[in-house]
């Protein structure tokens, strides 16, 4: 199995903790966002994703984009250490929180977003974080108060034993540390993540312990 991954990638983050947390193995491929223009963009890149995004998984000639899609595919293969509940109802909800993340806040920070808004809409640095930081701390708002409000919340976002939901929180909750953003008004986000930082499963997927770590 392969992980086309870059350390600093959320989307990526998150397929690396779903990985570690069912023991599945697999060989990293670094793809660097940056380099040489973006080696995602690279025309061998994209004849394996054409989407030109991270993060892209290869499970023995079957390749996967998207990283919420990768960690359904793993449930459904791998269904041993569950990433969703058994019941229909909650499974809902831990898919809601993860798209809280994944679907509603993480791509209006995206890295292309950024780059447009910078290149193509002149905007200055001041304004594109100002951007950044807004969508992230209206996301957060949001992922606290339906944690902080549901008793179904309870060591991690669905209950005490660690799920999608989670795989999402902690690196959004990195993403928005490395730009700035208060974390203060976000208790419940903040409780969770710190329980899972004790989690060797989160520990190996974090960005500083990648291949690829600058």
């Amino acid at each position: 199995m392969k992980l086309y991954t870059y350390f600093r990638s959320t989307a990526a983050y998150r397929v690396r903790i779903a990985l570690n947390l069912k023991g599945l193995a697999y060989d990293a491929m670094p793809v660097h966002l940056l380099r040489d223009g973006g080696e995602q963009l690279a025309e061998s890149y994209r004849a394996l994703n054409p989407s030109a995004l991270l993060p892209t998984l290869d499970d023995d000639g079957s390749v996967i984009g998207q990283s919420l899609a990768i960690i359904e595919y793993l449930e459904e293969t791998r269904p041993q250490v569950p990433l969703l509940p058994a019941v229909a109802a909650d499974r809902a909800r831990v898919r809601a929180l993860a798209l809280t993340v994944a679907a509603d806040t993480h791509p209006l920070g995206n890295l292309r977003v950024l780059k447009y808004l910078k290149g193509q809409l002149k905007v200055t640095e001041e304004v594109k974080v100002e951007w950044q930081q807004h969508w992230l701390r209206t996301g957060m708002a949001t992922l606290e108060r339906l944690l902080a409000d549901d008793a179904r919340t309870g060591r991690y976002c669905h209950g005490d034993t660690p799920t999608l939901a989670d795989c999402c929180l902690v690196p959004q909750v990195f993403g928005a540390q490395r730009f700035g953003v208060d974390l203060a008004p976000y208790p419940t986000i903040m409780r969770i993540f710190e329980a899972c930082a004790e989690l060797p499963a989160f520990q190996q997927a974090h960005p500083s312990q990648q291949p690829d770590a600058e």
